[in-house]
């Protein structure tokens, strides 16, 4: 049973897109186009990088990224020389627990190795006890360290909240902060994402009236799911706002299944 209290209108909507029928051709070649294919074991090697980019190209079209772990991001800006698709790497990766300084610089020697899309783990573990240094600090030296150019991820890991307002202020603080995107999940403790905090956060970027994106992250891993999330972000944010620039979802085994 989920923690989170939401009202009786995004209710429904969470179970409509509970419902969500298996994704005819055109919705999975959209949703192709807004995945960020995602390896971050730790096997990867210049075989499996290299494997990971062809993969990327596909007969439905190119996905949005690759995110790997830090080290690789020089080798798969190698592999995906001549593509559009971009290179996101992970920081504070997983328990979110590094320093503001530890993760400045780990930022900008990922964005100088070649990535353009940084994906942060939120120190939810701080924030949550209401310990210094704040969150703030630590998300407003990532987006220092990132630039204008490169896109700013947020993993807020929405399993460790117990409550829809903590979870709303996390988000909020996120914004703040300079999130490009709002993303639910390392992936790594249960659960993962789930639609009613997909809700939660679909709501307060509404609500902040910034040009912030969703991305569903965390045990999205058929066809339906990621239609599920599709579903919602379009029925909370309107008709054609779920693109690329906007609406991710990263996986690893859905594209498979997609294609």
């Amino acid at each position: 049973m989920s923690p989170f209290e939401l009202d009786d209108t995004t209710r429904a909507l969470v179970e409509a897109a509970r419902q969500a029928r298996e994704p005819d051709a055109a919705l999975r070649r959209k949703l192709v186009a807004c995945l960020d294919l995602t390896r971050l074991d730790g096997t990867i090697d210049e075989a499996a990088i290299d494997a990971l980019a062809k993969r990327a190209v596909t007969p439905l079209g190119n996905v949005a990224a690759i995110c790997i772990p830090p080290a690789w991001v020089a080798r798969t800006k190698v592999a995906l020389a001549g593509t559009p698709i971009a290179i996101a790497t992970v920081i504070n990766f997983p328990g979110g627990e590094d320093g503001p300084e530890m993760v400045h610089g780990a930022t900008v020697a990922a964005v100088l190795a070649g990535a353009t899309e940084i994906d942060i783990v939120f120190p939810y573990k701080r924030f949550l006890a209401d310990a210094a240094p704040p969150a703030s600090r630590t998300l407003r030296t990532c987006r220092d360290a990132c630039g204008a150019s490169v896109k700013l991820k947020v993993i807020l890991e929405t399993g460790a909240f117990h409550s829809t307002e903590a979870l709303q202020r996390a988000a909020s603080v996120a914004i703040d902060g300079g999130a490009d995107f709002l993303k639910t999940s390392t992936g790594r403790r249960e659960p993962g994402a789930t639609l009613e905090a997909a809700s939660i956060l679909l709501a307060q970027i509404d609500a902040s009236g910034f040009p912030v994106g969703f991305k569903a992250s965390g045990g999205v891993r058929t066809p339906r799911d990621a239609a599920s999330y599709f579903t919602l972000a379009e029925s909370m944010l309107g008709t054609g706002w779920a693109t690329p620039d906007r609406f991710r979802i990263g996986a690893s085994a859905l594209l498979d299944a997609l294609i």
